[in-house]
């Protein structure tokens, strides 16, 4: 079958390599930044792109950003009660999580970070008492 629009694009596309129009582009000669819808299925690509060029992201990856802005802003609290509290509220996102994605997200306790964090929890419990040992 004769497809007008695909005649007319190629005629388009030769007549920008004949006038130079391609030469000296960004990026030219460097490898393809790797697709990062590569996972999802053929037939969600394109929404997926087209959701993420218009700022909007899947609820998952949303909830991935909560909890990285969460555990962020926990580095940089002085108070320890609050600290304590956000730990707890972080630790109820991460539960809610993993319920619904029937998968555990965990942070790398390997990491210096991880190590830090459990510390500063530790060190409020010593000070404040764990609130949920008296509920028992």
């Amino acid at each position: 079958m004769f497809n007008v629009t695909a005649v007319i694009a190629e005629e388009l596309i030769r007549k920008a390599q004949e006038e130079g129009k391609f030469d000296d582009l960004e990026g030219m000669g460097q490898p393809l930044a790797p697709d990062e819808a590569a996972n999802l299925p053929p037939e969600l690509r394109m929404a997926y792109r087209i959701l993420k060029s218009s700022g909007h992201l899947p609820p998952d990856i949303l909830e991935e950003k909560e909890i990285t802005c969460a555990i962020d802003l926990l580095e940089h609290m002085d108070d320890e009660q609050e600290r304590y509290r956000q730990v707890q509220k972080l630790n109820v996102m991460i539960m809610q999580m993993n319920e619904r994605r029937n998968r555990p997200v965990t942070l790398d306790s390997s990491s210096d970070y991880y190590r830090r964090i459990v510390e500063k929890v530790r060190l409020a419990e010593e000070r404040f008492g764990n609130p949920d040992k008296g509920h028992q």
